[in-house]
């Protein structure tokens, strides 16, 4: 429902995070605001609030902080900012659609690979921030017969982020910036994968294959193992299934199993 308040709320963010240029006369800021608008103090609480957006976007962005280095970021950002105010009173969440953004940011075409690392950044973020979840323990795995395996859902732990890039080495490119670290080896370019999570009370990283990764995509549909091994064979006709369970109960990637007309099993530890 509209009411005044809302309309003036509406109106002062709206002058916010606009051009100084454009934010008293734009036909959506109330007259009420644009007078507001106009005394001096405005402008400092203007720029108090985009470097505030900025700074936290820039904290949430590391990776593609360092690739494009501080001074194009903070421009990018600002660009970023007017278009996409806050939604949450906690920073730590802003820039969800940052990624997107870059990958229609024109002066970001030269380099296709951003998105890609900044939705990595981004999936950091969401792993740090997930809920607490009891990890499934490999032993309620092993005990169960074939039959009753082939039909278990496996539920991804909620701080649980996967991705595979068919056609760039994103993560590559992603782990050396996000660990500052830069080898000096040559990146090979070709697809790969990621799964990032919250194992062990900090945020984690490995490569993960294409087999992989389908494998959590039919999990995370809710669909059973025999589906979820059947996609990642489809993608990767020679995947070792067992080695790719043991690496995924090892990065903590589910929280708990079920079957059909069961109650979620989630025995496990933190």
């Amino acid at each position: 429902m509209s009411t005044p308040l809302s309309r003036f709320q509406d109106g002062f963010a709206s002058a916010l995070y606009a051009c100084e240029s454009e934010s008293d006369s734009a036909p959506a800021i109330p007259p009420d605001v644009a007078a507001l608008v106009r005394q001096s103090g405005f402008a400092v609480y203007r720029n108090t609030a985009m470097k505030g957006c900025i700074d936290a976007l820039q904290a949430n962005y590391p990776s593609v902080t360092r690739l494009v280095g501080e001074e194009w970021f903070r421009a990018a950002a600002a660009l970023y900012v007017r278009a996409h105010r806050p939604v949450q009173p906690a920073l730590l969440y802003y820039g969800e659609g940052y990624a997107a953004f870059l990958d229609q940011f024109e002066p970001a075409s030269d380099l296709p690979y951003l998105s890609g690392v900044a939705r990595l950044d981004r999936y950091w973020t969401e792993a740090h921030a997930a809920s607490d979840e009891l990890l499934l323990e490999p032993a309620a795995i092993a005990a169960l017969a074939p039959e009753a395996l082939a039909v278990t859902v496996l539920h991804p732990h909620a701080a649980a982020r996967w991705a595979w890039f068919a056609d760039q080495p994103i993560y590559t490119i992603w782990r050396r910036n996000r660990e500052a670290q830069d080898d000096g080896a040559e990146i090979e370019w070709r697809g790969e994968g990621v799964l990032i999570s919250r194992a062990h009370q900090a945020v984690d990283w490995i490569a993960l294959d294409a087999a992989g990764c389908a494998f959590l995509d039919v999990c995370g549909e809710g669909r059973c193992m025999a589906e979820a091994a059947g996609a990642a064979l489809e993608v990767q006709h020679d995947a070792d299934l067992a080695q790719l369970m043991y690496t995924l109960m090892r990065a903590g990637a589910f929280a708990g199993m079920s079957r059909p007309g069961n109650e979620p099993h989630t025995e496990g530890h933190p």
